[in-house]
């Protein structure tokens, strides 16, 4: 094999040490510490040599057996490794977080260490391009969580899981979500840090909630309460709390750890928090079937405050809800404007996840109208939706329900008013 004088050797050294199955070309400046121009030229010659390829996207990739091969006849020192990964790892740590705060910009900031001037992270202008961005790194981040953790960073591996959060939800990722999780309790257990301990835990018992591991999410998130209180720290209690209400198919349980968190954050002056106890006040409530005028003034207060601070995620969250008391309370019409609100703003997010639960939702108040036509169109964009995030059990029952409109097909003629019924 000829290289050149530009360091086609050690380049080829460094990429089969790189995270992940390819590299992008900012990636692997950054891993190598060379600017665009010089990286380009390098990577180019390698290709030339048939050592590494290129995709249609423009993309790095290296064949199994000549990453075995670069690893032997090439590797690095031990000193150049660490710090070549160090910059990858700051590079997808740091460019994740920005995405991150893309998709939610209420959402508080970790604090991140400084970023080496030879990582060169790219600027991620608005929403769609945060998620394209995550979707085509996803398992680079994966890898790249693996690779802090074998090398003992244990800052960064379970900040990695935190630019992840909201990413996999949004996209179904729920096993990846509870992997992500697992690691980052487990690193941040090893550093004298509380608020990542409690941090870690609240989340690991969310992902475990979105699963249905009832007892294991129960723990963690009992853990996180602890630990607060350990902490004396009243935010972090009330994050524990509203996390905790999720858990429980008991409404009353619910409902009495939504109302410790909207106590909590009361006087914290985050507005933000506070409204998500209020919806969640609201929709446990609601679950209850009692109160529709307590649940929806709670939701209506919510939904003020979302907007005064344009919390999207969190206004379609509130329309959803109302969305439901509307529909239980005999309002289907207005449940079906809050719901097509909701959707709207889901989509406008890339968040296809809880979009699927609310259109599944938005048939219902459809079939009470008897617009059964439109209540099947939205229940098979659910069922389709779920299939894609593998939901199986959701995906069964919104068939279940499209199986009995097509029984009930005979009733499409009834009267189509507010509160018309179609038995």
């Amino acid at each position: 094999m000829l290289y050149c004088d530009d360091g086609e050797a050690e380049v080829f050294g460094l990429l089969a040490i790189a995270p992940g199955p390819d590299t992008s070309l900012r990636a692997a400046a950054s891993l190598t510490g060379r600017d665009l121009s010089r990286t380009r030229t390098v990577l180019r010659r390698l290709e030339q040599a048939s050592l590494i390829s290129r995709d249609a996207a423009g993309r790095y990739r290296m064949h199994d057996l000549i990453r075995r091969y670069a690893t032997t006849a090439h590797a690095p020192s031990d000193d150049t490794r660490s710090t070549a990964l160090r910059r990858a790892l700051a590079y997808y740590t740091h460019t994740a977080h920005a995405a991150a705060r893309l998709l939610d910009s209420h959402r508080e900031p970790i604090e991140l260490g400084p970023l080496d001037p030879a990582c060169l992270p790219p600027a991620l202008p608005d929403i769609p391009a945060a998620m394209d961005w995550f979707d085509t790194e996803h398992r680079n981040l994966l890898a790249a969580q693996r690779t802090a953790v074998r090398h003992a960073w244990h800052r960064t591996a379970w900040q990695l899981a935190w630019t992840l959060n909201d990413y996999h939800y949004r996209r179904g990722h729920r096993q990846d979500q509870l992997a992500v999780w697992r690691i980052a309790v487990d690193s941040a257990a090893r550093l004298p840090d509380p608020g990542a301990q409690i941090l870690t835990h609240r989340l690991l018992g969310r992902a475990h909630v979105v699963l249905g591991h009832h007892q294991e999410a129960i723990d963690a998130l009992n853990q996180a309460l602890a630990l607060s209180e350990q902490q004396n720290d009243r935010a972090l209690q009330a994050q524990a709390h509203y996390t905790l209400a999720s858990i429980w198919p008991d409404g009353r349980r619910a409902l009495e750890h939504a109302r410790r968190a909207l106590d909590l954050y009361r006087g914290l002056d985050q507005p933000i928090a506070e409204a998500n106890a209020l919806n969640a006040v609201g929709w446990y409530t609601a679950l209850l079937g009692e109160a529709d005028d307590t649940a929806r003034r709670h939701c209506q207060a919510a939904l003020a405050l979302y907007r005064h601070h344009q919390d999207v995620n969190g206004q379609a969250q509130t329309l959803d809800s109302l969305g439901y008391i509307d529909h239980h309370s005999g309002r289907h019409l207005d449940a079906v404007e809050h719901y097509r609100q909701a959707i709207s703003l889901y989509r406008d997010l890339d968040n296809f996840y809880e979009a699927a639960d609310t259109l599944e939702r938005l048939g219902h108040p459809y079939a009470a109208l008897c617009r059964h036509d439109q209540a099947r169109e939205v229940w098979r964009e659910a069922r389709d939706l779920y299939r894609r995030q593998g939901r199986d059990q959701e995906a069964e029952e919104v068939q279940r329900q499209l199986d009995q409109a097509e029984t009930d097909h005979e009733s499409l003629e009834a009267p189509k008013g507010e509160h018309a019924t179609c038995a």
